[in-house]
Parts: structure tokens; sequence; C-alpha cells
């Protein structure tokens, strides 16, 4: 048992209405195509809400705007897959009314590590196809109408 505290995270779940059927936000790095498929996802900031912080991250990883949150789905003790370091990941879902149709790039423009890092963003029918990287689907089925 760590005695350390977990980092704490959020993950976003944007779920948008299509006519075929609900459709999620979903990305995969340009530069780095092994860490595979996943959603927003990132820190808390301190004094931020987990609200606040998934809208954050849907808008620093996808450039996504106009995003509210529904509700929060799950928690997840897992220890990060490279580092093993401790982490609690909040998974919240957030819907959108629009967006844009197809895919589209975005490169994150943040002071840090993340700074520069392009991805590849689009809507994915669900249900998905393949799995997402780091068990981030592990809450999907929570999903609300």
């Amino acid at each position: 048992m760590s005695l350390l505290r977990p980092r704490l995270r959020v993950a976003a779940y944007v779920i948008r209405r299509a006519a075929a059927g609900p459709e999620l936000l979903v990305f995969d790095h340009v530069d780095f195509p092994e860490a595979g498929t996943q959603v927003p996802a990132g820190g808390i900031e301190p004094g931020e809400t987990v609200a606040e912080a998934a809208v954050r991250e849907v808008a620093e990883e996808t450039g996504l705007t106009g995003v509210g949150v529904v509700a929060e789905l799950g928690v997840s003790d897992r220890p990060h897959p490279e580092t093993g370091g401790a982490r609690r990941t909040t998974y919240v879902q957030l819907r959108v009314t629009d967006g844009p149709v197809g895919g589209w790039a975005h490169r994150i423009a943040v002071d840090g590590e993340d700074d520069g890092l392009r991805f590849a963003c689009r809507f994915a029918p669900l249900p998905l196809s393949a799995r997402l990287a780091d068990r981030q689907d592990e809450f999907l089925d929570r999903i609300q109408p």
C-alpha cells in the first residue's frame, strides 16, 4: 500500500447526439500513435472542481468549447501505466450540441510538458469498435441518455 497521495485526475466523456446515435469525442496522438485512442483527461489543478477540470481538459486537448457537464460517472484508482504512480481519476459525462463534422487537428498550447502536442480529434459512434487506451472506456456503460 502506497502512503503517497494519488494524483487527482479527470477523464471526459463528451457525448454528441447524432442522427445515427450517440458519439464520443476521442483523439489520437499524431506524433505518438502507440499511445492509442483516448478521451480528454488530465490532472485537476489546485482550487479547481472536477467539473471545471473536465471542461478545461476538453478545451486544452481538443479545442472544443461549449461543453456542459451532465454527471460524474465513476472513480478509478489505477496506477499510471508507465510510471506506476498512484492516480485517482473521476470520469465525467459532458454534452455538446454541435462540433466539427468529421475529424480535426488540434495542437496544445499551454505552459508545461504537453505544450505543442498534436492530436487528431473526432467523434466516434457508440458503441466503440475498439478499446480506448489505459482502460479509459471502463465507465462508458454508465453514459446517461
